[in-house]
Order: structure tokens, then C-alpha cells, then sequence
């Protein structure tokens, strides 16, 4: 069994970024290459605890990788969540009708307004569309959209549109490979967030 995470520091996260780092801006990872052809999908896990240090860490990276002049696009799932909301005029009745109305029915009103397939993959291909020249896509924020919007989904969906592109999306448990049972997302090391195939562990990736 092959996992992606385990217990480590803030100083061990500094150690991680700084390779993750090396292999996003390597014109070998830019270019798909390494990954025989399958979909360009790959999974940074850290433990949720580390949340705060992984936030402070990625907007260095983040930083760096635009001063070198690569063209990369960073999609918080959680603010494209709230911006889709807003647009249609409901986040402030939402938030006001949250404290009395029950879990199940919140979720399902949340899940209605931010369909995966109609909603958030086309408003992550207009942003896609928008950058020019793009080269890598860069997804966070997957923690506080949970459980509403489920990781597997957004992966499984993000085909149609993010194929061509590298894309990294930052995950708040472990990603782990098992033989025979295939790959699975656990939310927060706990949470089952059911199978996804295709995406591969960027710390396994050889320059």
C-alpha cells in the first residue's frame, strides 16, 4: 500500500514545497511528460493540522512560480463557491438560514446551487479560458467545501475541461493506492472520500 502522507512538521513542509517547487516549474512536468499519456492529475496531501503552515507555504509557491514567469492559475474551490452564490443573490439569505435549518437540508441547498457538472466546472472553464497562455492549474480550498462538494467529483468532472493542463489540487488527508482496491481519497485522514484512479501523488513524480 502506497499513501500520500504522513506525520510530519512545519519544517518537513517547508523540505516538501521546496521539491514540489522544483517539479511544478520543470518544463518536463509542464509538458506532461513522464505520466504515459494518462490525464495530468496529481494530488499534494498534507495532514489538516498543517492547514495554516500549507496556506503560508502556497502563497510563497505561488509567488515564485508567477516571478518565474510561469502562467498558472490557482482556483480556491471554496471562494468560486461563494462567488457562484453571490451572483445569483442568495449568500446572505443562505448564511442568515443556515443556523435553523437542518444539515441534510443545508447540504442539499448548497449542493443544488453548486452543481459540480453545471455549475462549477463550467465557471472553472470560463477562469481557464481567461489566462492566456495557461500552463498549470492550481486547486485549493478543498477542506471547506466538504461535505457538499466532493473531491472525487470535481476530479471526475474536471476531465472535460483541465485534461490539456497539469493540474494539482491541494488535499487536506491522505491519498492513498492499495492493490487490487485501486486509489482513495480520505478526507482529514478519516473521512472516505470514495475512489479516484487518475490522479497520481506529485511527490512520487521523477525529474
Amino acid at each position: 500500500m502506497s499513501t500520500a502522507t504522513t506525520k510530519s512538521t512545519p519544517k518537513d513542509l517547508a523540505v516538501r514545497f521546496a521539491k514540489l517547487e522544483q517539479v511544478l516549474s520543470s518544463p518536463q512536468f509542464l509538458k506532461k511528460e513522464g505520466i504515459s499519456g494518462e490525464v495530468p492529475f496529481f494530488i499534494f496531501a498534507y495532514e489538516p493540522s498543517l492547514e495554516n503552515a500549507v496556506s503560508e507555504e502556497s502563497k510563497r509557491l505561488f509567488s515564485r512560480l508567477g516571478t518565474g514567469g510561469i502562467a498558472f492559475l490557482e482556483i480556491n474551490l471554496y471562494d468560486l463557491v461563494v462567488e457562484i452564490i453571490q451572483e445569483r443573490g442568495k449568500w446572505d439569505r443562505l448564511l442568515q438560514a443556515e443556523s435553523g435549518m437542518e444539515k441534510e437540508k443545508f447540504k442539499t441547498q448548497l449542493q443544488n446551487l453548486t452543481d459540480v457538472e453545471t455549475k462549477l466546472i463550467p465557471r472553472i472553464a470560463e477562469k481557464i479560458e481567461g489566462v492566456s497562455g495557461l500552463q498549470l492549474l492550481l486547486l485549493t480550498g478543498v477542506g471547506l467545501v466538504y461535505p457538499f462538494i466532493r473531491t472525487h467529483n470535481v476530479l471526475n468532472n474536471l476531465q472535460k475541461v483541465a485534461k490539456d493542463y497539469p493540474t494539482l489540487l491541494f488535499f487536506p488527508g491522505q491519498y492513498s493506492y492499495t492493490e487490487g482496491r485501486g486509489s482513495s481519497l480520505d478526507l482529514f485522514g478519516d473521512l472516505n472520500e470514495d475512489k479516484y484512479y487518475r490522479a497520481f501523488n506529485i511527490e512520487d513524480y521523477l525529474l
